[in-house]
C-alpha cells in the first residue's frame, strides 16, 4: 500500500522560511521521481518542484517559475523522504502543498500540510 504523509506546513511571516517533508512508503522509493504541487483556494493545483531519481543519471531537478531561486527540492532515500526547502516566502506562496508520486499502480498524492504565509 503506497502511503504518503507530508509535514511541516505552518503560519510563517513574509520573508521567512519551512521545510516540508514528505515520507513515503509502501513502493521502493529510490527508484521513483518525486513531485511537490500546491494548490491556492480557488486555483488549480500546480506542480513546483520535482526530483528524478539519483540512478542511473542523478538526481535532477526541476522548478516552476514561480518558486525557482527560493525552493529546493531534495530526496533522502535512506529515509524513504522527501523534503521541500521554502525560503523567501510571499503570501502568494499560501497554499496546500502536496507530495505525490507516479508509479505503475497509479498516481499517489498525501493529504497535504497547508502553508500560510502572513504577517
Amino acid at each position: 500500500q503506497v502511503l504518503l504523509v507530508e509535514s511541516g506546513g505552518g503560519l510563517v511571516q513574509p520573508g521567512g522560511s519551512l521545510r516540508l517533508s514528505c515520507v513515503a512508503s509502501g513502493f521502493t522509493f529510490s527508484t521513483f521521481a518525486m513531485y511537490w504541487y500546491r494548490q491556492a483556494p480557488g486555483k488549480e493545483r500546480e506542480l513546483i518542484a520535482t526530483i528524478t531519481p539519483d540512478l542511473p543519471r542523478g538526481g535532477f531537478t526541476a522548478y516552476a517559475d514561480s518558486v525557482k531561486g527560493r525552493f529546493t527540492i531534495s530526496r533522502d532515500n535512506a529515509n524513504n523522504t522527501v523534503y521541500l526547502q521554502m525560503n523567501t516566502l510571499k503570501p502568494e506562496d499560501t497554499a496546500v502543498y502536496y507530495c505525490n508520486t507516479l508509479i505503475d499502480s497509479g498516481n499517489y498524492w498525501g493529504r497535504g500540510t497547508q502553508v500560510t504565509v502572513s504577517s
